[in-house]
Parts: structure tokens; C-alpha cells; sequence
């Protein structure tokens, strides 16, 4: 970091909303050469702060400076001329055109002025992902990707410009820890005496490790900034949600798997893309973590299970053998599946809390094919009870509520349903701390309540947190299973990476 003018500087801003006041008497100061975490609970004002620094909003109240100069982006695009890129934690991607295309729509190299270049346009793309060292072919339509591939597109349009001040919203939240530490290292080549980078992000640990301080924001006010050396991890999330909160290991591990009854049974999954002969067992009233690298299979298995992609093998319910060629076959065994994009396969965002809840239990909430309002409006508001989701009232629509109460809804979905099995996938990604341990505490209640749970997580800490037993994937295939009390984030890592060196299998604390 260097001394004199702030590299970026916004003082005393306040921005309202009807009937919302997002920020009030907000600071934050960017020095040269430096990252700068930006942290807060969901509704902290975060993203809020971020649309005004890169001209999407404009603030009722305050001063922003770029070098000591005024500053007041009329766009994102004269932002970008000001040298600010953001990286936002919702995609702004076309699924139907390539990552190249992606990557410099606006910005495409032309012939005679006219057509598109795209062997240029891929050559451009090509030599961006091989000095950031990211592995993506610039031909692919960003609809085959992953969340986390298109997250990595993201990464890679925000560094194509000249920017001075690179702006990351939870830019790890789909990334397995390969490729968090792959960004770091984009991060740290990126920042220099001339740049700096404001990182927002939900994990500490990252924070710790990536950031030279940390600013507090809470309830839309500037609450600290804090050297990160040196700061406590509980003093940042403290001075975040102003309370304490119950992290750690489960309180009451679940009592052993040989005393419960097999709730799911998964024999041989194959899938002719990846899935090689996966098989494993979920006992009632167990969480069952699901671990791998990107790639490794952990969706893929999911997917097959629901009857989402084609697969082969044997799937077993209550011990009873069971047909599942779609996800609605699956719901009518009791299987429940929580998708890791919430937004695009688990809620209908602009209907409201009531008929989200209400989606996978319409057949029988229906009078004369007609959804009996009353009905709907007293169970939405009983989950709204149980799941402590933050709403006005149950007509909110879903789009208007946080990350962490947008995944309760969905939760709530599952629960109206009453499904005995429920596979989450990624139940955390992009939700703060305090909702986070949340979300914990109702996965390990509704286990001790008898529900059975696959969690697939890429946080290896979310996982030894949450999981009775950790069946871990490389390349498709399971390749150990361990007890929680034998398991290490080192264990895991072993055997995530076991294929191509070792392809022995280990197995503990239960069967594969």
C-alpha cells in the first residue's frame, strides 16, 4: 500500500429507496495497492454501496473520489472509462452466445468496421484466459457452463478492461478451493501501487487470508474499518451481525449410522458423461456430506438421483427399489432437491412467498384447479414462523428478499412437501454469515427431527461442520468415504485428488 490520496473514496453517502433507506452516512476509503474487504449480514448495504461506485445508482447524499478527484459515474460504462470493473455476484451473462462473445460484447474487433472478427474475437479471449490462467475454451455457449465456469467468465470480462479498481461481489461463492486459490493469485498479479480492489465476501477465511483490511457495514451504516492482521475473526463478525453466534462443530452428533435404518440407497449411478459406478448409503436422520473437487461429479450425482439427466444404475427408497425418470418422479418418492442456483431452478422470483412455498404441494392445496388462497397464506406463514424468514408478510415477492431468506423459502418448499430424503446443494452460496449458521442449525434440526440430508458443498469447513459422514468424488467416481470424527479438510483433499495418481479407495466409518 502507499500513502497520500485514497485510491477510491466515498464519504458520507446515504441512498433511500421507497420506503427502504439502503445506506445512511456510509465511509469507505481504498488505498493504493491495497484489498479492501467490504463486509456485512445480507441487507448490510453492500451491494447497495457497490451500484453507486460503479454507476448503476446515484446517491441521495455524500462525495465519491477517484484520486482525490470528484467522482459521479453517470453508468456502468463510464465507470469503466474511470477505470472501476465490477465483478457482481448476480451474472450479467447471454447464455446463447460464446464466452468470447461474453467476454467483449460491445467491444468486438471488426472488419471494416462492420462485421464481427471472431477468430480475432476468440484470439483475444484465448490469450486473456492464458495470462489469468483460467481454463476455458472461448468457443463454448456460456449456457453449457457450470455456475462456476460462468462465474470464471465474469472474472475474466471484469479484468479485460484497463481498470484501476477492481470490485469483486462474492466472487468465490461457486468456486471450489483450486479455483479460490487460482483467483488469489489473479488478485494479487492484478494489484499493484496504481490499482486496488474492494473484495466482498461472506468467508472469513478468504477474508483473512486475501484482504489488508476490512470495513463493517451493518443495518446500512458504516460501523469500523479494521486492520485484517491482527482482527480476530470473531471481532469481524461480531462488529457484522451484533451478536454472538454458534459456530463450530454440530452440538449433538447424530448417534451411529449402524443403529438408523437406510433412508437412500444409490447402487452402480453411471451417467455416460462422467458418473462411473457410484454407490452409497444415507441413514435416517444422518446429513451425509458430498465433497470433490469442480468436476468431480457431486451435481452429476444429484441430478441422476432426481431423474434430471439419464442415468444408470439402482436407487433405492426405504429400502424399497424405485423409477425416477424426472425430477417429478422423485418428488412422489419423497426425494426433495434443492438446487445450488436457487434463483434459476428454485424460486419463481417475481411471485411471492406463498406461491413459492406452495410449488411442490399445488396438487394438494387445489379445489377445481384452483390453489385455495386461504390454505396457501396460513402454511406460507407458519414456514415464515418456523424458518424465522425475514419478510413484510408472505405477498413479498421472492426477488425482494435476501440470499439467506430467498434459500429458507425454498427450504420451506421442501419441508410443506414433506420429503424424507432432501439433497442441498451448495445451501450456503452467497449468503452471509448470520444467516449461514441459520441454515445450519435448520439442516441439523430437521436431521434430529428424522429427515435424511445430502449436503454438496464446496467449503470443506461447511462440510466438516454439518456432515455425520463425508463420501468424497474425482473424476466421477467415489473414491472414500469417511466418519466426521476420522475427517480432515487434508483427508478430503487427498482423496478429491485421488485419480490419476493413486486410484486405491479408502473407506471409513461406513460403507461406500
Amino acid at each position: 500500500m502507499t500513502d497520500g490520496p485514497a485510491l477510491l473514496r466515498a464519504t458520507g453517502i446515504s441512498k433511500s429507496f421507497p420506503g427502504v433507506r439502503a445506506l445512511d452516512d456510509v465511509h469507505l476509503d481504498l488505498r493504493h495497492g491495497e484489498v479492501l474487504a467490504l463486509v456485512g449480514e445480507n441487507g448490510a448495504g453492500k451491494s447497495t454501496l457497490l451500484k453507486l461506485l460503479s454507476g448503476i445508482h446515484r446517491p441521495d447524499a455524500g462525495t465519491m473520489e477517484l484520486d482525490g478527484a470528484p467522482m459521479s459515474p453517470a453508468g456502468p460504462r463510464q465507470a469503466n472509462e474511470l477505470g472501476i470493473s465490477v465483478i457482481h455476484q448476480e451474472f450479467h451473462l447471454m447464455p446463447d452466445l460464446t464466452v468470447a462473445q461474453n467476454i467483449f460484447i460491445g467491444r468486438e474487433p471488426r472488419r471494416a468496421g462492420l462485421l464481427i472478427r471472431d477468430d480475432e474475437l476468440e484470439r483475444r479471449a484465448g490469450r486473456l484466459f492464458e495470462r489469468l490462467g483460467i481454463p476455458l475454451d472461448p468457443r463454448q455457449p456460456v449456457a453449457h457452463l457450470s455456475v462456476a465456469g460462468q462465474q470464471m467468465v465474469e472474472i475474466a470480462k471484469a479484468l479485460s478492461f484497463d481498470a484501476r479498481v477492481l470490485i469483486m461481489d462474492e466472487p468465490t461463492a461457486a468456486l471450489t478451493e483450486t479455483e479460490v486459490a487460482t483467483l488469489f493469485r489473479i488478485v494479487r498479479d492484478f494489484v499493484s501501487p496504481r490499482t486496488g480492489v474492494i473484495y466482498v465476501s461472506h468467508r472469513m477465511d478468504e477474508i483473512k487470508e486475501i484482504s489488508d483490511r476490512i470495513t463493517v457495514l451493518r443495518d446500512g451504516r458504516y460501523v469500523d474499518t479494521l486492520p485484517t492482521a491482527g482482527t480476530a475473526t470473531r471481532d469481524v463478525i461480531a462488529a457484522m451481525v451484533g451478536r454472538q453466534l454458534a459456530t463450530g462443530v454440530r452440538p449433538e452428533p447424530a448417534p451411529g449410522v449402524a443403529d438408523r435404518e437406510v433412508a437412500l440407497a444409490v447402487r452402480g449411478l453411471s451417467t455416460r458423461a462422467l458418473l462411473k459406478d457410484v454407490s452409497f448409503e444415507l441413514y435416517r436422520g444422518e446429513i451425509l456430506g458430498l465433497a470433490g473437487l469442480m468436476g468431480a461429479g457431486r451435481t452429476e450425482v444429484a441430478r441422476a438421483i432426481i431423474g434430471a439427466d439419464r442415468s444408470s444404475g439402482a436407487v433405492e427408497v426405504n429400502g424399497k427399489p424405485v423409477t425416477v425418470r424426472s425430477p417429478a418422479d422423485a418428488v412422489r418418492h419423497g426425494i426433495g432437491y434443492l438446487s445450488e442456483d436457487r434463483k434459476r431452478y428454485g424460486l419463481l422470483l417475481d411471485q411471492d412467498v406463498v406461491r413459492n412455498v406452495m410449488l411442490s404441494s399445488l396438487p394438494g392445496m387445489t379445489r377445481g384447479g384452483f390453489v385455495r388462497d386461504a390454505d396457501g397464506r396460513r402454511v406460507a406463514a407458519e414456514m415464515v414462523d418456523r424458518l424465522s424468514i425475514r419478510t413484510p408478510s408472505v405477498t413479498q415477492r421472492a426477488k425482494n428478499l435476501s440470499g439467506g431468506n430467498q434459500q429458507k423459502v425454498v427450504l420451506a418448499k421442501w419441508l410443506v412437501r414433506d420429503c424424507d430424503v432432501l439433497i442441498v446443494d451448495e445451501p450456503t452460496r452467497g449468503i452471509d454469515v448470520g444467516a449461514k449458521d441459520e441454515i445450519y442449525t435448520l439442516l441439523t434440526g430437521l436431521a434430529a427431527q428424522g429427515k435424511s440430508i445430502v449436503v454438496i458443498s464446496s467449503e470443506l469447513p461447511e462440510v466438516l461442520r454439518l456432515a455425520d459422514r463425508i463420501v468424497v468424488m474425482c473424476e466421477g467416481r467415489v473414491t472414500g468415504t469417511l466418519a466426521n470424527a476420522d475427517a480432515t479438510q487434508h483427508h478430503i483433499m487427498e482423496l478429491a485428488t485421488r485419480f490419476g495418481a493413486d486410484r486405491s479407495l479408502v473407506t471409513t466409518g461406513g460403507d461406500a
